[in-house]
């Protein structure tokens, strides 16, 4: 197959050529990356057959989420479970959750690959509605909540992130020192660690329940003064508000002993990248300038689960900044588009991919989140990918991607892309 046929919002279909992938499996490092501390956010994969609807339990496809997870690995790169990307608050029930963190857990330490899982407040009560308001928990019940997760999820072997909790964001938003209840929960939490623990600022971007975090227009402060109670029991933060300043910022007061995990989907290549070359090469924890600031970010995204073998390339190559740069620039185009607003849909970019690359079975989605995308907004989903070489076996996209169309009854030229063409159906070209 040597062309995709494109579909815009107005029904018109086009066509382009179709690209090689920018890396192939040669291309696959010996051991984890060093250049930098690389974390792909894993999605989940259900049933095919499964209740995937709307309220149902998750029901997973285990041979094929773990298969993804060593597919991350093989490229070099950690994986966060369990996080956002593996669509907790958004249809990972607590069950299914915990038995994600054990088996995959267990098949990082099969393998020797880095694993950092997601510590939440979600076994709590479910968030209220309007047919079934809920009560809201005490500051021990949340303590208590995050504590319980975290022995679950140290009990597996895997490092944990202390996700933002919608739990904690309501009650802080009703006392009238909103950094102090932050502050005090933190530090409960965190002295029942037994390892260092990484911090997780996710913005209303990604969940509009989480406005405001950590205080609103202190929250920075109040960051700073959680990982100065706690010393070196926090080694880092991942940080996605989708705001390159603020990251950079932050970044730059940072205890010696923390890195910063950009969560930013859309300025990922500079973030990474550093802002002097000098300081674009080290690995050492909380390695500084000679002015003491953190001049680059490691990562921790979910835009690397839909790159990961560009990603990994693109690190490796590093401190050579124009190769990285020749690798990951294009992608943060793709990415961007993945991650545009609403936001929290993103999950159904890099379940869509997926798919097209043969990690999955079915475009399905736990709780029927498959359909939180419409098909123009997947066409430029595949243009993009197509473009910076992400698409790991092209004719194998193209003909997901047709079936796909035909499936929805569209017509596409029969034509080359710039030769002339009659419209006939999408099954017709990809028979």
């Amino acid at each position: 197959m040597t062309h995709l046929t494109l579909l815009t919002p107005d029904g018109t279909t086009s066509t382009t050529g179709l690209r090689a992938p920018a890396v192939t499996d040669a291309d696959k490092p010996a051991a984890p990356l060093t250049e930098r501390v690389v974390y792909a956010a894993a999605h989940v994969v259900p049933r095919a057959a499964a209740d995937n609807t709307p309220g149902a339990p998750a029901d997973l496809d285990w041979d094929a989420t773990l298969a993804f997870r060593h597919h991350l690995w093989s490229w070099g790169l950690g994986v966060a479970d369990a996080m956002d990307t593996a669509q907790r608050n958004m249809g990972l029930d607590p069950a299914a959750t915990r038995e994600l963190i054990t088996r995959s857990a267990r098949e990082a330490q099969s393998v020797g690959g880095r694993i950092v899982v997601g510590v939440n407040t979600d076994d709590l009560a479910p968030d209220a509605t309007a047919d079934a308001p809920a009560s809201e928990p005490s500051e021990q019940q949340i303590v208590d909540a995050y504590v319980a997760q975290l022995h679950h999820a140290e009990d597996a072997g895997a490092g944990v992130v202390l996700m933002a909790s919608r739990h904690l964001a309501r009650l802080a938003s009703t006392a009238p020192d909103a950094p102090a209840v932050y502050r005090r929960v933190y530090a409960r939490v965190i002295e029942r660690a037994s390892a260092p623990v990484v911090l997780h600022w996710l913005g209303e971007a990604f969940d509009p329940a989480l406005a405001g975090y950590f205080g609103g227009q202190q929250a920075s402060d109040t960051v700073l003064d959680i990982m100065r109670d706690a010393g070196e029991q926090v080694s880092g933060i991942k940080m996605s508000l989708l705001n390159a300043r603020a990251e950079v910022s932050l970044r730059s007061q940072l205890p010696a002993t923390a890195r910063m995990f950009t969560g930013d989907d859309f300025h990922y290549v500079d973030l990474i990248a550093g802002d002097r070359p000098g300081d674009r090469s080290g690995d050492r924890p909380g390695s500084r300038s000679a002015d003491g600031r953190h001049r680059h970010s490691d990562a921790l995204l979910g835009a690397f689960a839909a790159v990961g073998p560009i990603a990994s390339a693109a690190v490796r190559a590093l401190p050579d900044e124009a190769a990285y740069r020749a690798l990951l620039a294009p992608t943060e185009a793709l990415s961007r588009h993945v991650f545009s607003a609403p936001t929290w849909h993103y999950k159904t970019g890099i379940a869509f991919l997926a798919w097209l690359n043969g990690h999955q079975p079915a475009f399905q989605m736990v709780g029927g989140l498959h359909a939180g995308r419409s098909l123009p907004h997947l066409s430029e989903t595949v243009r993009l990918a197509n473009a910076c070489g992400a698409l790991e076996d092209p004719d194998l996209a193209a003909a997901r991607w047709h079936g796909l169309l035909a499936l929805a009854g569209l017509t596409t030229p029969a034509g080359r892309r710039g030769s002339s063409h009659v419209d006939r159906p999408v099954a017709e070209v990809v028979a």
